[in-house]
């Protein structure tokens, strides 16, 4: 990907009168070169049984190519026809609260044979349509695909079957999960309960990631069909989304991209993909930290270490987006500071009726050029500008932070706190280091590769197999550095609690073990108040690097540092401060080798190569103007062409971006060289 792509998607099915000339000067105009058509309108290409219309479609790829743009091409299968619904009701997915009804997307049984009938029907006939078209440059597979809380007969059916294949005999199964308890036990594979009812959480939570792997595997059985007929230069992608936090409980279209997706797991889901692709959406305005950005960018690019797409994220959105002046183009360099080799708008116009109507779009209702607008074009004239001198950006940073389906599903059965999710304690550590400027990967349990890195980092790493323990141990004794936080090492991969001392496995390496946890209460450390939860650490071998400030609780130990081997382990106790937290992460860091990080949040500083120029994004996120100081002994800024001087100052505008490029010979790279702040 030589190109940054940049463009939105598109729906002319879903227009108040007929403007496709009209968009695409505009888009043209804006320096777009990329369409996303067709995902959601299965209705309109089929509006009947078997009967296929794809002259909408057409009008698109013909403009398309007259304008020398690209288009990707989204199988329509996540948003179901009626007429579809009506030939079988229960094609709509089973949950635990019972069937769902027609009217929304994403609520159909996608492993109900009649489901996949038609899907697979209508798939084979748009590709077969499209593939050879030249405009056509790939694929998007569904729609941020899940599992969608499908406890439906076939999907039990298929779970008994898993299990028979995974335990071979029920006494095998009986044992891994304790299922005694409650006379939960079974005797013959026939007398497996209706999941619905699961009181085990590992049998639960063994479901859930079944329902995960259903997800995964209907992800690639759409990629096999695609593939029959894409040419060898199109690619296959999927928008992988993230858990949705709402602003408000009550508003549904209210929130943004927060933390590790419950129902599809990335890395499983990857292997259907030769891109992988996302959706970002994240707080704007005054609550623009960059932190969601930074987070699904670095998750994403680590599916296939590789470059990725941003295949949808908000123009202007409902009205905690609209953006800033200049917000839009800081948003587009954050994803390309990730490693993103493109980014689309969802979507180029806003709706005029719909669930979506007031998501707006590039353009609003009026469909006339706006702040926003112009605003793109800048960025599009920019990318076409300097693209090729920035792209692909790739990075290889030192630190890893693993994030954990089975850990985020062993803290809904078994909660931290109320006010305390699985996400919320990844996200604590994540913005921590983002805040920092310690780059790090976000990387899955199943994908880690603990050479690659001096430091790894488990927020909450509830649920841990014997072989990573050791793998975690093998990298202490060779010199990594491990940074662990409460309710980790507790379960195996069945989450059944260890019969030991915690950490399971690992209190040698941290020098400590705990037996008992408690709701903090009154209980604070360095004056700061502790809050939902802290393990009573018992130090052995490990240095105390904070103990509990408590009448009662003031004998165990907070957080611990200790030396294994040629490395160091730290354990966090408690859910603490984040300023507290930031000065463990930083002994950590140094502990590593990595050099302390000197420019903080709200300048983030994004390190990478593209080519062989060493490239540092400056990203400024705050509405105030300041000046930061140039290390390197010469560097230029892509942007503007002006060149810097080691010590000579930079300055920041308002939500600004500079990217700077180091001259020939003009000061030493390392991932973690930063700007000394004024």
């Amino acid at each position: 990907m030589r190109d940054l792509l940049f463009g939105a998607a598109y729906y002319p099915e879903y227009m108040p009168y007929d403007r496709l000339d009209k968009d695409i000067e505009m888009m043209k105009r804006a320096g777009m070169n990329t369409l996303r058509i067709a995902e959601s309108t299965w209705s309109s290409m089929e509006p009947e049984d078997g009967r296929f219309d794809f002259s909408c479609i057409d009008k698109v790829l013909e403009a398309a190519e007259r304008e020398k743009m690209s288009v990707i091409i989204g199988t329509p299968t996540y948003a179901i026809p009626p007429w579809l619904v009506k030939k079988e009701p229960e094609i709509m997915v089973l949950r635990k609260d019972g069937r769902a009804l027609y009217g929304a997307r994403q609520l159909m049984d996608i492993v109900h044979p009649t489901f996949r009938f038609y899907a697979e029907r209508v798939i084979r006939k748009l590709a077969e349509h499209t593939a050879a078209h030249p405009a056509v440059i790939g694929f998007q597979i569904d729609n941020e695909t899940k599992h969608y809380g499908n406890y439906g007969n076939y999907a039990q059916e298929m779970f008994v079957k898993y299990l028979r294949e995974k335990f071979v005999t029920t006494e095998t199964l009986n044992r891994a999960f304790y299922l005694n308890y409650w006379s939960n036990a079974i005797h013959d594979w026939n007398d497996v309960p209706d999941i619905k009812g699961c009181c085990n959480a590992g049998l639960g939570s063994e479901f859930a990631a079944f329902q995960r792997t259903l997800a995964a595997d209907y992800l690639k059985w759409q990629s096999r069909i695609v593939a029959e007929y894409k040419r060898e230069d199109q690619f296959i992608t999927h928008n992988l989304d993230f858990e949705w936090k709402k602003f408000g409980a009550d508003i549904a279209q209210d929130g943004y991209s927060y933390g590790v997706q419950p129902d599809i797991n990335h890395y499983e889901a990857s292997a259907a993909l030769d891109m992988s692709g996302t959706d970002i959406y994240h707080p704007t305005q005054d609550e623009l930290t960059g932190a969601e950005i930074a987070f699904g960018g670095d998750e994403i690019r680590c599916l296939k270490q590789d470059n990725y797409l941003v295949l949808e994220t908000q123009a202007q959105g409902f009205k905690n987006w609209t953006p800033y002046p200049g917000q839009l183009r800081l948003h587009a360099y954050s994803h390309l500071a990730s490693g993103a080799g493109g980014m689309l708008y969802w979507n180029w116009h806003s709706i005029h009726n719909g669930y979506e109507a007031y998501w707006m779009g590039l353009l609003g209702h009026d469909l006339e050029e706006n702040a926003a607008f112009r605003e793109a074009c800048r960025i599009g004239e920019e990318w076409g500008r300097i693209g090729q001198k920035i792209a692909p950006l790739k990075k290889e940073n030192k630190a890893a932070l693993v994030v954990d389906n089975r850990s985020l599903d062993a803290l809904k059965w078994y909660p931290v706190d109320k006010d305390l999710s699985y996400n919320d304690i990844v996200r604590w550590i994540y913005d921590s280091l983002y805040e920092l400027n310690i780059e790090c990967d976000v990387v899955d349990i199943n994908a880690l590769m603990p050479e690659r890195y001096q430091m790894i980092v488990t927020p909450a790493l509830y649920s841990v197999s014997e072989e990573t323990t050791k793998a975690l141990e093998l990298f202490l004794k060779q010199g990594g550095v491990l940074v662990s936080t409460f309710r980790s090492f507790t379960a195996d991969r069945n989450l059944s609690i260890y019969p030991d001392k915690k950490p399971h496995g690992l209190s040698e390496c941290f020098g400590m073990t705990y037996q008992q946890f408690t709701e903090p209460g009154k209980v604070t450390v360095q004056g700061k108040p502790v809050r939902c939860f802290a393990e009573l650490l018992q130090a052995e071998a490990a240095e105390i690097l904070d103990s509990y400030e408590h009448k009662y609780w003031g004998d165990y130990a907070a957080v611990t540092k200790n030396r294994y081997g040629a490395g160091y382990a730290y354990y966090v106790g408690a859910y603490l401060e984040k300023e507290q937290l930031k000065g463990y992460l930083l002994q950590a860091s140094a502990d590593a080798g990595m050099e302390a990080p000197v420019e903080r949040w709200p300048v983030v500083i994004k390190n990478g190569t593209a080519g062989r120029k060493k490239l540092h994004y400056i990203l400024h996120y705050s509405a105030a103007c300041r000046e930061i100081v140039c290390p390197y002994q010469e560097a230029a800024d892509i942007l503007t062409g002006r060149v810097y001087r080691k010590g000579e100052k930079i300055a920041l505008a308002d939500w600004d971006v500079v990217i700077l490029e180091e001259r020939e010979g003009g000061g030493c790279y390392d991932n973690q060289s930063y700007f000394t702040g004024i």
